[in-house]
């Protein structure tokens, strides 16, 4: 069916109907057009999916139909949007709060900025309930708690009195979408809803979207950057780049016979697990990492007296090694402290037990005595933009800790950052650019490259491509290989996502509650897994195939519920870790 029809699929009138979509924003350079003639229909019940890279135009659209564009610096300049009977883009702002949630409504990717930090789950839902008059103020917090069981919501009744920032991302984006669903809206915009969140949280909330659109009849738009979701989620697929439509097709014919080249290499792109090549077998290098008995404890105060009452025990007992050229994964949900490993190997958070880096014990050293130390381990972190100054040039950002550490001065500094620039495969005359000027992938490049100045030996990766789409995904980790093998370095690698860490990984460890459950060489771990919490993670990974459907999570059994908080004096029970086959150990619990 041609986007120009004016009936969905099997004759039903369209829910939510796009045509000739135009947008333009105000640059210095004058106006720019980011959206272009796109034109599309949804009908109830469907799942359409926008799918593209970073600048395509993807979130551009929900914010055009929600009539969010941030104006006076954006605006539709020609084209319809239709809801139903309703012409959107005539609307004032007063009788868009009218459409917004009661008939259509939108879940952004990070709940965190989108939920007021300041009040209470309950009162957040019960506003939309009494803003839109779907109840009255007595009957608010009874329907609100409906809305959090409707999600699952584990413990809804206590959930209600926290805010936001007492609960998981997962928990906080199934607020979200309880919020997004209060007013049973005709269509749900589902704005990259699962990047920042596990696998298994992935899987959860997939599932959760999918069976409450089968119960309301929901349309659903799903923007994403993640093929394996749209593989999973959706019926069709409009494929975006630079503001215009690519292709459009069914999700099966997308995948099968993709008629475009740029289809054809987003999809090249997709990392898959089980696919990844045999890692080059190397001769056995220095230990450049070694951990021994690593704890990680936060105090929680409470009481009058703010005593110390609990213990977050967020690492406890682990250890490791990394050798030169190696790459050791890291993996597990958010919680398990994967990051907190890392911030403890760069002197950010307190610890206790023993890490060496090239053979330098760095506990109980001095900031000055630890300055050395960290110039052989860098650390690159997730969100790139979050990571540098937006007031500084990217040049001078770059060669910042060369200066520091007083290692390169004057005119020398200049020739270097050059040199690094061209390292991560940017041109030299970037640098005088602000961060605002790149686009995501090539502001990592640039995080690399600092990384890259003091020469280490050591470099932590967190979550450092989970942002980025799948094609400067590929990109970046090829950058991170040739790097590897030129240099010899060291990874510690932290990711979610279970395709990419497959691509890279010598060594995988996985990780819950603070503990290692697994590790040992890639294959042995993620094509053979021993723990069965290995096996849920692995199992919650979406399948960049429509014709294959993701298999069931495997229950819980053997994987207990639990928590890292436990009273002063009290701790998790100690897992012991036994080799399963040579260098593959597992967790039992002692």
């Amino acid at each position: 069916m041609s986007a120009k029809d004016d009936t969905g699929r099997g004759g039903r009138r369209p829910v939510l109907s796009v045509r000739d979509l135009t947008v333009q924003v105000a640059t210095e350079a004058g106006a720019k057009t980011v959206l272009d003639g796109l034109s599309f229909d949804l009908v109830a019940g469907e799942t359409l999916a926008l799918a593209g890279e970073s600048g395509s135009g993807k979130s551009m659209t929900a914010l055009a139909i929600m009539g969010l564009l941030p104006k006076p610096m954006a605006r539709i300049t020609s084209g319809a949007i239709r809801l139903g009977e309703t012409e959107l883009t005539t609307l004032d702002e007063a009788n868009y709060r009218r459409i917004r949630s009661a008939r259509i409504a939108m879940i952004f990717q990070e709940p965190m900025t989108s939920l007021n930090p300041l009040m209470r789950v309950e009162t957040q839902l019960c506003e939309v309930l009494l803003e839109h008059g779907i109840c009255a103020r007595g009957e608010a917090p009874a329907r609100a708690l409906r809305l959090l069981q409707d999600v699952r919501l584990t413990e809804p009744e206590r959930r209600l009195k926290q805010y936001p920032h007492e609960l998981s991302g997962g928990m906080r984006q199934r607020v979200m979408i309880a919020m997004a669903l209060a007013c049973e809206p005709e269509v749900l915009i589902a704005d990259e809803p699962t990047t920042a969140l596990d696998v298994t949280v992935q899987a959860e909330i997939l599932d959760l979207v999918r069976t409450l659109q089968r119960e309301h009849g929901t349309a659903v738009l799903m923007i994403t950057h993640d093929m394996g979701v749209v593989a999973e989620m959706a019926d069709r697929v409009v494929v975006l780049r630079a503001g215009r439509e690519e292709e459009q097709a069914p999700v099966r014919d997308l995948f099968a016979a993709p008629r475009t080249d740029y289809a054809r290499a987003l999809l090249a792109a997709v990392p898959r697990l089980g696919t990844a090549s045999a890692r080059p077998e190397r001769a056995e290098a220095r230990k450049v990492v070694e951990v021994d008995d690593l704890s990680v404890r936060f105090d929680l105060a409470g009481g009058l007296l703010n005593r110390t009452v609990a213990r977050v025990h967020a690492v406890e007992n682990v250890s490791f090694h990394i050798h030169a050229g190696e790459t050791l994964a890291l993996v597990g949900e958010s919680g398990c402290g994967k990051s907190t490993i890392g911030k403890a190997l760069m002197g950010l958070v307190p610890w206790q037990g023993s890490i060496r880096v090239d053979g330098v014990q760095t506990g109980g050293r001095s900031r000055a005595a630890m300055r050395p130390v960290l110039r052989d381990i860098q650390m690159v972190f997730q969100d790139p933009g979050a990571s540098l100054d937006a007031r500084m040039p990217v040049g001078a950002q770059v060669t910042e800790p060369m200066r520091v550490h007083g290692l390169v001065a004057g005119s020398e500094l200049g020739d270097r950052a050059e040199w690094l620039f061209r390292r991560v495969g940017l041109s030299p005359d970037m640098l005088r650019r602000y961060p605002h000027e790149f686009s995501g992938g090539q502001r990592q490049r640039i995080c690399i490259a600092r990384a890259l100045s003091l020469g280490p030996k050591v470099i932590v990766a967190d979550e450092s491509v989970s942002a980025l789409d799948v094609s400067v995904q590929a990109q970046v980790l090829d950058l991170l290989r040739e790097l590897q093998e030129a240099d010899g370095l060291a990874y510690l690698f932290i990711s979610h996502d279970m395709a990419v860490v497959e691509g890279v990984a010598d060594r995988v460890m996985v990780m819950r509650l603070g503990q290692v459950m697994e590790e040992g060489p890639r294959d042995a771990v993620l094509r053979d897994p021993r723990h069965p919490y290995t096996r849920r993670l692995l199992a919650a990974v979406p399948v960049p195939d429509p014709t294959r459907a993701r298999p069931p999570i495997p229950d819980t059994a053997g994987i207990e519920a639990a928590s890292p908080i436990f009273p002063v004096g009290r701790g998790p029970a100690r897992v012991a870790l036994e080799e399963a086959r040579p260098g593959h150990r597992v967790a039992r619990a002692t």
